[in-house]
């Protein structure tokens, strides 16, 4: 049987974190062959794909789970997911020209914002972050552009600011080999304040020289990317896939830095139990529960 694992676009983020996936399931004998398929609307696509069967994995960001599981727009109906394993947190972050004379996410009051594709997760995180911090959309103006879009209207001096994530990422690598740019940080209390407002946001820390321009370590926020699966899928296969993922960590990191520190991503299970990683109320998958146990991070 092949393992179909549901990832982006090709060279998309996803797509290269599943690459490498293949790499290490493929030691195992029960998780062979693997087909790496790429998906147009990555986290929504996967999902549709996991409930009509169409692959046994899909990636996606965790902010759009627990509505696949409640078949809440754009779902038609409920789709019976269940969580394997958090694949990473990756940073989302606002990004500026450094001629801009923005210095902080709440200085994009009155600007031009590239936000993302309009029905995308990173417009769904532009109105969770900007909400918090009390701004609406209609506090600066939004454009719905593409990651690449956004970052050549932001070359061209057409946007002032546009929401990226994460990285490393080609898009955001190309832009600042190119455009001398600014990371805006955050105000006192604001990380803090996006924390406890939003279940599925972690602190990160974007570490001074990860891209040209960032000078310093500058805290950040990050949504963990998920792998899950469907209720139907078969406990030894998740079983084995969470086993491998986890005792092939390191490797994940040299195969693709998007997956360096992925094993901190677990110690959460050991003193908050299964509901550190059901994110949007989605269960563990039996098999992932068992290769968790089995691991010694669930009693």
């Amino acid at each position: 049987m092949t393992i179909r694992i549901g990832t982006s676009e090709r060279a998309g983020t996803f797509n290269s974190q599943g690459l490498a996936l293949k790499t290490i399931f493929e030691k195992h004998k029960s998780l062979k062959p693997i087909d790496v398929l790429e998906s147009n609307s990555a986290s929504i696509e996967n999902a549709s794909r996991l409930h009509a069967g169409e692959i046994e994995f899909g990636f996606m960001a965790s902010n759009w789970i627990g509505r696949a599981k409640n078949g809440e727009a754009p779902f038609v109906q409920p789709i019976d997911i269940r969580m394997v394993a958090p694949m990473n947190a990756g940073p989302m972050f606002f990004i500026t020209r450094s001629d801009s004379g923005i210095y902080s996410v709440s200085g994009l009051r009155g600007r031009r914002v590239a936000v993302g594709m309009e029905a995308s997760g990173m417009v769904q995180h532009a109105h969770n972050i900007f909400g918090v911090l009390g701004m609406a959309f209609s506090d600066f103006t939004p454009l719905y552009l593409d990651f690449a879009a956004g970052a050549q209207a932001l070359a061209a001096g057409e946007v002032d600011a546009q929401f990226q994530c994460p990285i490393p990422n080609q898009v955001m690598t190309d832009l600042a080999a190119r455009v001398d740019l600014r990371i805006l940080p955050y105000g006192a209390g604001e990380l803090e304040a996006l924390m406890q407002a939003v279940s599925y946001y972690r602190p990160t820390i974007m570490r001074k020289g990860a891209i040209r321009g960032l000078d310093a370590d500058t805290p950040q926020l990050a949504v963990v990317n998920v792998l899950a699966t469907h209720a139907r899928m078969p406990e030894p296969m998740v079983h084995d896939a969470v086993a491998e993922i986890l005792s092939n960590a390191e490797e994940l990191g040299r195969l693709n830095r998007l997956f360096a520190g992925v094993a901190e991503l677990f110690k959460p299970l050991r003193s908050q139990g299964s509901a550190a990683l059901e994110f949007g109320g989605v269960k563990l998958h039996p098999g992932a529960l068992r290769a968790y146990r089995e691991a010694g991070l669930l009693s």
